[in-house]
């Protein structure tokens, strides 16, 4: 008579001759091992497969074509669309940590040369402009190229910074001489808030901004680029669903709100891989302007094609629906977030 195993996790006996449990799939041999937890998690999530190769050639050929098959049940030939734009985002992060290192340290390098500038004044009172907040716009209008800042997100940075200054709680009314002396002799971080303005009666939010506009100064705007990028992964996995939700306003009728979802991941996966590409091309030859025009109007072009082959709807709608969705999310949607990512990077400065 066979002698039996009983599964750690069902419970249930079986043969012990079987390397598997037949009721719930475990492996009969309960060996947790450092290796093995890394390499199982590493598999789950970031394996290239058969699948992979099988999604990754309609993504990018077949504009719409693979959502459509997913959504009407094929789905163990192709990567699940969370996972494949989980891949795919990771990916471009990484190669994009190599950018943003670079122009890190150039704005680092501009930020250093425009707080040792002198500045000349008849009185030591400063008008209501921030020295930080100025010279951080200052370098990163002049540096804007490098830092990959669209000429859009610097008129939300403009909007973001006057309507601080027009809040008179908000001033930086500080004498730089003053607060330079305190930093010089390490006086307590509430004195030199006081010459900054912040009064005792402040909110902890003005403290806070303050509490990091301070910092900003003493440390001379070193690695406040590295912050504001790191803020965007997070940003950008919230703004999916809001992509989803602006298809569902167009595509009322055309399906649930998952299977707008569906659509978006495979979407915002595409973009993420043709900047993979466009960056590793730009690492080696100096793309013209005219081309990177033309790659950002291809997002266009190819969300036009998937709305025609996913929705199954009218060339007409196809490009009249991409044309708005495009317009509203990038007018609207894209400047409420960069704004989000300004705010977020200066209280996690």
């Amino acid at each position: 008579m066979s002698s039996t195993n009983q599964c750690k996790n069902c419970e249930q006996s079986f043969d012990r001759s079987f390397d598997y449990c037949p009721y719930c799939g475990q492996e009969a041999a309960d060996k947790l091992t450092f290796g093995v937890l890394f390499s199982n998690t590493i598999g789950n999530y970031f394996a290239v497969d058969a699948r992979f190769f099988k999604s990754f050639i309609p993504l990018m050929t077949k504009p719409g074509v693979l959502a459509r098959r997913f959504v009407d049940g094929k789905r163990l030939s192709y990567l699940h669309p969370a996972q494949f734009y989980l891949f795919i985002s990771v990916v471009f992060f990484f190669i994009f940590s190599f950018t943003v290192r670079k122009a890190d340290n150039t704005l680092n390098k501009k930020f250093k040369q425009e707080f040792s500038k002198d500045i000349k004044l008849d009185s030591l009172d400063f008008k209501k402009d921030s020295i930080g907040i100025e010279i951080a716009k200052k370098a990163i209008t002049e540096n804007a190229a490098l830092a990959n800042i669209a000429s859009e997100d610097l008129k939300a940075l403009d909007s973001v910074i006057s309507a601080e200054q027009k809040n008179p709680n908000l001033s930086f009314n500080f004498k730089r001489k003053q607060l330079d002396s305190l930093i010089t002799i390490g006086a307590p971080q509430s004195e030199k808030l006081k010459i900054m303005g912040v009064d005792e009666n402040d909110g902890a939010i003005t403290k806070k901004f303050f509490t990091q506009i301070l910092k900003f100064y003493e440390q001379q705007g070193g690695g406040i680029l590295k912050t504001f990028y790191d803020t965007i992964p997070i940003t950008m996995f919230l703004m999916l669903p809001l992509f989803a939700f602006l298809l569902k306003i167009f595509f009322w009728t055309k399906g649930t709100f998952a299977h707008h979802m569906v659509f978006s991941f495979y979407f915002f996966t595409f973009i993420f891989t043709s900047f993979c590409f466009l960056i590793c091309f730009n690492s080696f030859i100096e793309i013209p302007i005219w081309l990177q025009v033309l790659f950002f109007l291809s997002f266009i072009i190819y969300l036009i094609l998937a709305f025609r082959n996913f929705y199954k709807g009218s060339w007409i709608g196809a490009i009249l629906k991409g044309f708005v969705v495009s317009y509203v999310y990038m007018m609207i949607i894209v400047p409420l977030a960069f704004t989000g990512i300004i705010f977020v990077s200066i209280f996690l400065y």
